[in-house]
């Protein structure tokens, strides 16, 4: 077994079918973690993602948006049985060590030189424990290795004005302004609200912005968020709302669904808050804390938060 870095393990690699990766991030919550790479090619990448569905027991869920692979998964050992075609290519161990998280990826022929060659060229990996290079027919196994992340949802409400402003996109420029700070911005999901509420300036939707975080610069990152959007919003209502870890409550989905179909109050949003023990807080006002909570219940079904329900 050899232990490479990225930047050795560029040196070492610089064939022709070797293509890094982008990035490779890990968020823990209990047992369970979130894995989110970059692969270096955009549609050619589902295959990848039906084989690792498809193969991996330590694989819960998995999704592609564009050259991003999310895994869900918990921890724990599942070998693969590696077969051409059928069985290529997996994940059969995932370990928390302190503050690293070790995946080891299995593949065969390009599948192998992926698991590990590809994967450590990334962005976020600390190192690779090589075990088998992989290519041609050869298999190909490797434990990649990084920090310990954890996943931070904020929920965004009550930016703009009736005749300014737009807050999808103040809630992105946010996000880039943060990236460009060092931290880890993965998402941004508009949720759609309910169209009828007298509140709303015009579509009625509100924004969930994903991030992936050390513990301990959690707190730095919400008051960065509060201190962007006091210097930049155009409201006095502008509130958001914080999610830690990778679950969603069911009660905070039924709250989602409830706040998209009808009318939802301040007060049940604040209960509502309470009770999961989640951070609701007003920037500049409260009214904007009933969309920022709605964001966050269904900030991981996309198709479900576009969705506009009532007469048109």
């Amino acid at each position: 077994m050899q232990i490479l870095k990225p930047e050795e393990l560029k040196e070492k690699f610089s064939d022709p079918w070797v293509a890094p990766y982008e990035k490779v991030l890990t968020m823990v919550d209990g047992d369970k973690v979130e894995i989110v790479e970059y692969h270096p090619c955009i549609s050619g990448s589902h295959w990848l993602m039906h084989q690792y569905k498809n193969n991996s027991e330590l694989i819960d869920d998995a999704y592609r948006d564009g050259n991003k692979h999310v895994y869900s998964c918990h921890i724990g050992s599942a070998p693969l049985d590696l077969q051409a075609s059928f069985n290529a290519a997996g994940i059969d161990e995932i370990q928390v060590v302190g503050d690293e998280v070790k995946v080891t990826h299995a593949g065969l022929a390009g599948a192998g030189v992926g698991a590990g060659m590809c994967r450590g060229m990334g962005k976020g990996v600390k190192y690779i424990e090589l075990i088998k290079s992989g290519g041609g027919s050869k298999e190909g196994r490797a434990t990649v290795v990084t920090p310990k992340l954890e996943k931070v949802v904020i929920g965004v409400d009550d930016t703009d004005v009736k005749d300014a402003g737009a807050t999808w996109t103040m809630a992105h420029n946010l996000g880039v302004e943060l990236a460009s700070e060092g931290y880890e911005y993965l998402d941004h999901i508009i949720v759609q609200l309910y169209p009828h509420n007298p509140h709303k300036t015009q579509n009625c939707v509100s924004i969930a912005l994903t991030f992936a975080v050390e513990s301990e610069k959690k707190e730095a990152l919400i008051n960065r968020v509060i201190e962007i959007l006091k210097r930049d919003t155009l409201s006095d209502k502008t509130a958001i709302a914080v999610l830690e870890g990778l679950e969603i409550p069911e009660k905070l989905r039924e709250y989602a669904m409830a706040t998209k179909t009808g009318m939802m109050d301040v007060e049940t949003a604040e209960a509502t808050a309470r009770e999961l023990d989640i951070d609701l807080i007003a920037v500049t006002g409260e009214q904007g804390k009933v969309g920022a909570l709605a964001a966050l219940g269904l900030y991981n079904d996309v198709e479900e938060a576009v969705k506009a329900y009532g007469e048109k």
